[in-house]
């Protein structure tokens, strides 16, 4: 070791000060439609268990099967009605009252399982981009406006495609696929 020093560094140039950052615009609350009011909560409550019990004795009315899918917190088994549709040869799983509890779930686990009588299928699915949304939706709106009418109060099947693009993000939108098949494309 000799005994030399190392020459002493000059104090660093401070640094100019980061620019402010603008608020960040608030992000509206994800649309969720419940229903209101004690009539509609009871014929909703109403509708949702005939259609249950019709899924469950294997009557697939208008298509209808039992959504089952796990928690994000307890991970235990939901279960919902739901109407899956098939568009342009793909299966799509829409959530027409917005960002309910089985999307937030659907969107933890990442799949589930879609059940008639005692039939049950699993599946994976991927959500689509809000970009990607609007020609299902509309297909969706042309088969189902009848029943799920109330839940668009916005769009009509033949609105206009910007229409669509603006709302997409209040509509989750889900491709499913068997979950064999999604095992097969993974592998």
């Amino acid at each position: 070791m000799s005994g030399t020093t190392p020459a002493p560094q000059p104090p660093a140039e401070p640094q100019p000060a980061a620019a402010p950052q603008p608020p960040a615009e608030p992000q509206p609350a994800p649309r969720l439609l419940k229903p209101t009011g004690t009539a509609q909560r009871l014929t909703d409550r109403a509708t949702r268990g005939l259609l249950s019990a019709l899924v469950k004795a294997g009557i697939g009315v208008m298509g209808a099967h039992t959504l089952l899918v796990r928690g994000r917190k307890s991970g235990e088994w939901r279960t919902t009605p739901v109407f899956p549709m098939t568009f342009e040869g793909e299966r799509y799983l829409v959530a027409p009252r917005g960002h309910t509890q089985w999307v937030r779930n659907m969107r933890a686990s990442g799949g589930g399982e879609l059940r008639l009588g005692r039939r049950t299928e699993a599946f994976r699915a991927t959500e689509l981009a809000d970009a990607e949304k609007p020609p299902v939706l509309r297909a969706y709106l042309t088969k189902w406006k009848f029943l799920d009418a109330q839940f668009f109060p916005e769009l009509a099947p033949d609105a206009p495609e910007a229409d669509y693009l603006r709302l997409a993000p209040g509509y989750p939108v889900f491709r499913i696929t068997r979950a064999e098949e999604a095992g097969a494309e993974a592998g």
